[in-house]
């Protein structure tokens, strides 16, 4: 099983990034996938989440600015993060968990058990 993130990197407030995720070893059709975080000194917190049919959840601060999606034939998950700030600097996880077409709603899936976790990617935010 693996997850791997990449598109991590450098850049100015207000600019754009889009995290890309990789999974192979399960079958990726039958889980929701999760986008977590972690700054420096902080606990990780869940930023996003798509379930296997497409239904979306966000934490408050992300929302307006970043997208999550996923495409099931390429086992690819996305997270695309506009108007970023500096707050936003982390290491971002990408995180599959077992879970129906409802998983994604509420806030259940910030605390959920994830079953598979990726090595993260640095997104660092900085004039």
């Amino acid at each position: 099983v693996q997850l791997v993130e990449t598109g991590g990197g450098l850049v100015q407030p207000g600019e754009s990034l889009r995290l890309s995720c990789t999974a192979s070893g399960f079958m990726f059709v039958n889980y929701a996938l999760g986008w977590f975080r972690q700054a420096p000194g902080k606990e990780r917190e869940g930023v996003s989440c798509v379930a296997w049919t497409g239904g979306t959840g966000y934490v408050d601060s992300v929302k307006g600015r970043f997208t999550v999606s996923r495409d099931n034939a390429k086992k690819f998950v996305y997270l695309q993060m506009n108007s970023l700030r500096e707050e936003d600097t982390a290491i971002y996880y990408c995180a599959a968990a077992w879970g129906g077409s409802d998983f994604c709603s509420g806030s259940n899936w910030m605390t959920a058990s994830y079953q598979y976790w990726g090595q993260g990617t640095q997104v660092t935010v900085s004039s």
